[in-house]
């Protein structure tokens, strides 16, 4: 079992920055790829960014490529997405996902998820 716990959303101006964290417990951290991903008011959820377990690969969403980067630091069991030059559009509850497959990660059917953070993104 793993447990996650996501942190850093609030309230920013259209081209700030904010960095998400979420923190996993429970089981061996680097044996597992995690994701972002995003659901805003009535539209579905959507994958936003991935890394493997090695955090060596890396995938985005065409929509943050190039403003949002991925990160891991398997000592600290933490996974963060650096979130740059932000629009209203990313305005969303972001959600942490872990999965042992990388492509689980990927398509959105990771075994675990967080309970989200609000990010909300002001013109």
């Amino acid at each position: 079992q793993v447990q996650l716990v996501e942190s850093g959303g609030g309230l920013v101006q259209a081209g700030g920055s904010l960095r998400l964290s979420c923190a996993a417990s429970g089981r061996t951290f680097s044996s597992y790829a995690m994701g972002w991903f995003r659901q805003a008011p009535g539209k579905e959820r959507e994958f936003v960014a991935a890394i493997t377990g090695s955090g060596a690969g890396r995938d985005y969403a065409d929509s943050v490529k190039g403003r949002f980067t991925i990160s891991r630091v398997n000592a600290k069991s933490t996974v963060y997405l650096q979130m740059n030059s932000l629009k209203p559009e990313d305005t969303a509850v972001y959600y942490c996902a872990a999965d042992e497959r990388f492509n689980a990660v990927v398509v959105g059917t990771a075994d675990y998820w967080g309970q989200g953070t609000q990010v909300t993104v002001s013109s």
